[in-house]
């Protein structure tokens, strides 16, 4: 005769894990049908559901403790629910507002993101976008192509929504969210030369990058349109934006036989080095030399002097590219959106009259 099976009970039995809460768990708790959980659950959907009705839905599954399955969820719709964030390089403090733009927006549509951090090794690019692609990212934000970027015709082979943030490429392929950077020197060359400055520098950012290109452009048209004399519009070519090259760049500024009374800066962290440049020459902004940078980094108005500088609205440059994408999503044949942001210039302690020095 065989053994009956018997419960285990006592002090020694091990209780069955609790099964995991299903939609249907919280469509029978709120007398709906599972399809309306889902649709009230969902960001993206949730308009569809009366709000009353969306509540208690979304109060039921918080009280049983159910989480969507997001991979069943995908096989569904055939969509992750990733995008992938490219970084140039997640150290500088002008990316995190972009990228808190981006993912606020994204996230309340119900995307997670995967942030890439390139770095200082272009050629890492191709191999992070590969790699998100294979995770299966549902579209991709690249801070990080430059001028003729081989990446754009790869996304492109691809066919996965991308849009650009804060750079373009050359051929204006990909929709692209910017500043008007030349818009931006214009500000900074106008407001030194209303101060009385005539010998002004420039540290452009790196030629094959569109910020590095089109704000030097931007300088130098500005400069001619106030008049500046040729041998008065004095450029230093920066290869990369960081600190460090900012103060090579401004000491053979300063080295030269004519010297600027100001120096406006691709950007901020460029405007950094110059300001260390001066540490080293024993000079003194702006008594010496004024100084213009350019993004208005979180931190610029604690320094000493606090910088004078060109705000471009990265945080709505962040939210924008992330609403380019999601409709790119939604409708992959909308046209290439370009949108351009208009700066603006933040006068601080770091530009003065250049006095007698003119």
């Amino acid at each position: 005769m065989g053994r009956k099976n018997r419960a285990v009970t006592g002090k020694g039995a091990k209780s069955a894990p609790a099964s995991r809460p299903t939609i249907k768990d919280v469509a029978e708790k709120c007398g709906v049908h599972p399809s309306t959980v889902s649709r009230a659950l969902s960001p993206v959907m949730s308009h569809l559901v009366a709000p009353e009705v969306a509540e208690r839905i979304r109060t039921a599954a918080a009280t049983l403790g159910y989480q969507p399955n997001v991979t069943a969820a995908g096989l569904r719709t055939g969509r992750s629910g990733l995008i992938g964030v490219l970084a140039p390089d997640i150290s500088d403090p002008g990316f995190p507002p972009i990228l808190s733009g981006v993912t606020e927006t994204l996230n309340a549509a119900g995307y997670a993101t995967i942030v890439a951090d390139v770095g200082p090794d272009p050629s890492r690019e191709r191999e992070l976008v590969d790699k998100l692609i294979a995770r299966g990212v549902d579209g991709l934000v690249l801070a990080t192509v430059v001028l003729n970027d081989p990446v754009v015709g790869h996304c492109l082979a691809a066919s996965i929504p991308v849009v650009l943030v804060n750079r373009s490429d050359s051929g204006r392929r990909l929709p692209a969210v910017v500043t008007d950077d030349e818009a931006g020197m214009r500000l900074a060359v106008d407001h030194l030369v209303a101060l009385g400055h005539r010998r002004i520098g420039h540290i452009a950012g790196p030629q094959d990058v569109s910020t590095g290109a089109l704000r030097r452009a931007g300088f130098r048209a500005a400069a001619a349109r106030a008049g500046l004399p040729a041998q008065n519009i004095l450029i230093e070519t920066a290869r990369a934006y960081t600190r460090d090259e900012g103060r090579l760049a401004a000491l053979r500024l300063l080295d030269r036989k004519q010297a600027a009374t100001a120096i406006v800066a691709a950007n901020d962290l460029l405007a950094l080095g110059i300001y260390d440049a001066l540490g080293e020459r024993g000079l003194k902004c702006p008594a010496d030399l004024s100084v213009v940078g350019h993004n208005d980094m979180p931190y610029v108005d604690m320094l000493s002097p606090p910088l004078t500088t060109v705000r471009i609205a990265q945080r709505q440059m962040g939210e924008a590219v992330a609403r380019l994408l999601l409709a790119r999503i939604a409708d992959p044949s909308t046209r290439r959106e370009r949108i351009v942001l208009e700066p603006i210039l933040i006068v601080r302690g770091s530009t003065a009259s250049p006095g007698d020095r003119e």
